[in-house]
């Protein structure tokens, strides 16, 4: 019998661990012993956020926000919350776009907040304005 794994990015230093399916939370990198997936947002950089969109097995969701943005303050606890539901299945990250505006431009975010849905490191859904929690969880569901 053999066991599902999946390629896992590190937060801390970005190298590619194989872990296996269900051991997600449990699981540390092989280089800098830093947890590898957890069930909180990833804050992610131009430097990091094509690594992560890429090379992580399985969909991630990014948060385009501003830290100037009152409806993407408020998403805050909401998106804290659909990470942990839907948790392990995504990995939820967020990218401050005053600070990343590269790649805001690159992917033609105008408004904040803007979820994006990657997988494979291609975009698969879009969907801008605030949400709480379980509509969150549920586009993501939908759109998977």
């Amino acid at each position: 019998m053999t066991q599902t794994t999946r390629i896992l990015v590190c937060p801390g230093c970005g190298a590619l661990n194989r872990v296996q399916a269900g051991r997600e939370s449990q699981a540390t990198c092989g280089k800098c012993k830093t947890t590898v997936f957890d069930t909180h947002p990833l804050e992610l950089v131009g430097a990091t956020f094509d690594r992560h969109i890429a090379k992580n097995d399985g969909p991630v969701l990014v948060d385009f926000y501003s830290p100037t943005c009152g409806p993407c303050l408020m998403m805050v606890p909401q998106f804290e919350a659909a990470a942990k539901a839907l948790h392990p299945a995504v990995r939820l990250a967020k990218i401050d776009t005053s600070q990343e505006q590269g790649v805001a431009a690159r992917f033609g975010i105008h408004a904040v907040p803007t979820l994006i849905l990657f997988r494979a490191g291609r975009e698969i859904a879009r969907q801008p304005g605030a949400m709480n929690a379980r509509d969150i969880e549920a586009w993501v569901r939908q759109n998977l």
